[in-house]
């Protein structure tokens, strides 16, 4: 604007904004990298181009289950349509082959003694509706099935073998599908960002993990993977090569008791993926830590598994987490609205393995927030006592305005009586 009117030449304003821009650095983002196994467990992968689709047809019970909800309605409604029409040409067909479709054996079966193999079927709407009623055993009573034909007990007893196992397939599908372990890995629940602080004179690398339900998950187990892409020394390109690294679990066997939320710890030392990787190095790593929580559902008996990851952006250098668990009136209160707050701790920048080389920058680190926090408390007393200091003084001025002064009248009289005395 104030170009425009003339006020600043445009060169000027033009030179200012080029210097302007020269000055602020431009920083580009990393394209981020694809995650293989999402915040919620589930896990980034597409299979294309498989030819052999036969062999999910050969594990039929496993593919129905594994189906969408909308399919597996679909399939579980057209299977019983289908039967039932089957079985009802079946059923036309031995009517009409009998000759219970004609209108004069109804006549004779009035006058004589005539009998038909399945009464009241006279057309193939009598006869879906027989089929029904014997595949699902309702029995109006109105069509019954007598023993004048073979053909028609035969069609019968396969009938209700058919049926039987449409029904056990189609709700054993159903159950499964209900009762799948997936659902109970719903309510483990991990926190959002990882830590890596020092925990008894170790860099350690930590995470949250708690079940949200009463009923408890059985001989549970934690185990972590370090997926990054690697190239092997002959030049083979691995973009998926998975590294398993120990828990930290004083307990000899592997599996932890999950009753209230826990942290799980990963010591850094030699065996570690991370022993070389620093604070600053972190940022520019190429990695993903997944997390996966194992054991057996209490009420149920399934095993169950719930999965998460972790990447760089989401480990924080320098933290700790908040606790979450106190004693409140003689019960364990978990808080859970802290599960993934974390506070910042004195920790070194460095590596393991400088750190293992040079123990002497641990000491440092601890003196120097030692003496951070002694200069933090000695300005908090400062500002408390200041803050006193002044309120005092306020309260001073305020109660010596309030002090009416005591005004003494003086009479001539009295003042010539008081110098007579």
């Amino acid at each position: 604007m104030l170009a425009r009117k003339s006020i600043i030449p445009e060169e000027y304003v033009l030179a200012r904004i080029a210097a302007e821009n020269l000055r602020k650095p431009r920083i580009r983002d990393r394209p981020r990298k694809a995650r293989f196994i999402a915040k919620n467990g589930a896990c980034n992968l597409a299979h294309k181009n498989i030819r052999e689709q036969g062999r999910f047809l050969q594990d039929i019970f496993t593919t129905l289950v594994d189906l969408k909800w909308r399919h597996t309605l679909v399939i579980f409604t057209m299977s019983f349509l289908c039967s039932w029409l089957l079985f009802a040409m079946m059923w036309w067909l031995v009517a009409f082959a009998h000759g219970d479709m004609d209108p004069s054996t109804e006549n004779a079966a009035n006058s004589t003694k005539w009998t038909p193999c399945v009464t009241c079927v006279r057309s193939f709407t009598s006869a879906f509706l027989f089929s029904i009623e014997v595949q699902v055993t309702i029995g109006f009573g109105g069509r019954m099935m007598t023993e004048e034909c073979p053909l028609a007990i035969t069609v019968l007893i396969l009938q209700n073998i058919v049926g039987l196992i449409i029904n056990a397939v189609m709700l054993g599908c159903i159950f499964m599908k209900t009762a799948q372990a997936h659902r109970r890995a719903e309510t483990l629940i991990f926190s959002r960002q990882a830590v890596i602080a020092v925990r008894n004179g170790k860099l350690c690398f930590m995470f949250r993990v708690g079940d949200l339900r009463k009923s408890m998950i059985i001989s549970a187990s934690v185990r972590i993977q370090v997926v990054r892409k690697t190239t092997t020394p002959e030049g083979e390109v691995i973009p998926i090569h998975q590294v398993d690294i120990p828990v930290d679990n004083p307990i000899e066997s592997n599996n932890i008791f999950l009753v209230a939320p826990l942290i799980i710890c990963h010591v850094i030392d030699k065996r570690s993926p991370l022993y070389d990787i620093s604070a600053a190095d972190l940022a520019l790593q190429d990695l993903e830590l997944i997390v996966i929580l194992e054991g057996v559902v209490e009420t149920t008996g399934i095993t169950t598994q719930a999965r998460t990851s972790y990447v760089a952006e989401e480990i924080l250098w320098g933290h700790r987490f908040v606790p979450i668990v106190t004693e409140e009136e003689g019960v364990y209160a978990v808080d859970y609205s802290k599960f993934g707050n974390t506070i910042k701790v004195a920790a070194p920048r460095c590596s393991a393995r400088e750190l293992d080389e040079k123990p002497s920058i641990l000491i440092q680190t601890l003196q120097k927030s030692e003496l951070s926090h002694q200069n933090s408390l000695r300005k908090r007393n400062s500002m408390r006592r200041n803050n006193s200091i002044r309120r005092s003084n306020s309260m001073r001025r305020t109660n010596s305005s309030l002090i009416v002064p005591k005004v003494q009248f003086i009479t001539p009289e009295g003042s010539q009586s008081a110098s007579e005395t």
